[in-house]
């Protein structure tokens, strides 16, 4: 009976034991260009991993990553809370292991990134869940990475500027239309103000001109009467 139970027991916890690990070599608080690497475990016999959605730890923004290696023929994207890397499946029964880098940790203990981990059939393990408190853990916890204290004299650099979601086209302004500068419109009013002058010389010349002529009709006019 004892046997038995065990045996039950571990069969309950196989499906469990596979999940998402992160590690990093000289992974401190505040450190910069630290590269995390990452392997997700297989829990599938049917179908290989295509894609793993990482929802970023707060003080990391996605402009903040760089994709370094992965699966072959797989490509990075930024998403608006995190990233994904993915493309053709993974082999049945195999593990997907890839690495990025972080411009720089934020100022904590620990980290933890939630990954989403998608497979050919369209099946999503959710490694989501942190752990207690109480130091329990759950079947289903997100990787965790441990930092070490902060180096002396290490700060915050400034933050990266934002990145544009991978699926968003960017906006961007059209060809056709050149950007404008206060230089080209100082030179556009100069440009009108002499277009103004212009034509009210013009119209000054043409009513000089009709002036002119009136008046040489009439004189004309009067000397042939008398």
């Amino acid at each position: 009976m004892t046997a038995l139970a065990l045996a039950v027991s571990v069969a309950l916890a196989a499906p469990a034991s596979a999940h998402v690990e992160v590690e990093a070599a000289g992974a401190s608080a505040l450190a910069e260009n630290v590269t995390l690497e990452f392997n997700a475990e297989t829990e599938s016999d049917k179908a290989g991993i295509t894609e793993l959605e990482v929802i970023l730890p707060k003080g990391i923004a996605p402009a903040d990553v760089t994709y370094e290696d992965g699966p072959k023929g797989w490509k990075f994207a930024v998403t608006e809370r995190g990233y994904t890397v993915g493309g053709p499946a993974i082999a049945v029964g195999e593990d997907a292991a890839y690495a990025v880098t972080v411009r720089q940790l934020p100022d904590a203990e620990s980290l933890a990134f939630k990954t989403l981990q998608t497979y050919g059939d369209d099946r999503v393990d959710r490694w989501i869940e942190l752990e207690e408190p109480g130091g329990g853990g759950h079947g289903n916890s997100a990787p965790v990475l441990k930092l070490e204290p902060a180096e002396p004299g290490a700060k915050p650099v400034a933050p990266s500027p934002t990145a544009e979601p991978t699926t968003a086209a960017p906006s961007t302004p059209a060809a056709s239309e050149p950007s404008r500068t206060p230089a080209s419109e100082t030179a556009d009013a100069a440009d009108e103000e002499e277009g103004s002058n212009t034509v009210l010389i013009v119209a000054i010349v043409v009513v000089a001109v009709a002036l002119a002529s009136g008046l040489w009709w009439f004189k004309r006019r009067g000397t042939s009467a008398s």
